[in-house]
């Protein structure tokens, strides 16, 4: 199985996501998300296929999302800024053939294995 994890390695769930990808025998693919950061459209398609919103796939702990208003802002304004910023990006992000999950905690990549 192919995997794609959008990854942080300075965070812990996003390492232990990485690691029970790894313990699945899945073929991973990693992107440091904040090295190579995805597009909008990439974006919003991940989050389509997770069936949430991109206001669900914002990280509010340690940023400044909330005094921006972007829970509150529209999907392209919220995806525009996460693209720009990566750090507005909750981690980790997993993608495989059967879908796409934000990985918090890191059990529910379970889903898409």
């Amino acid at each position: 199985m192919k995997a794609t994890i959008w990854h942080n390695p300075k965070c812990g769930t996003s390492r232990k996501t990485l690691a029970l990808l790894e313990e699945a025998g899945a073929d991973v693919t990693v992107v440091e998300y904040l090295k190579e950061p995805p597009t909008a459209d990439k974006l919003e398609q991940l989050y389509r296929d997770a069936g949430i919103t991109p206001q669900e796939g914002l990280r509010m702990r340690g940023t400044d999302a909330a005094e921006r208003g972007l829970p509150e802002a529209d999907d392209a304004t919220v995806l525009s800024a996460m693209a720009a910023e990566p750090i507005l990006i909750e981690r980790p992000l997993v993608e495989t053939d059967k879908g796409v999950r934000l990985c918090r905690p890191q059990e529910k990549v379970q889903e898409i294995l």
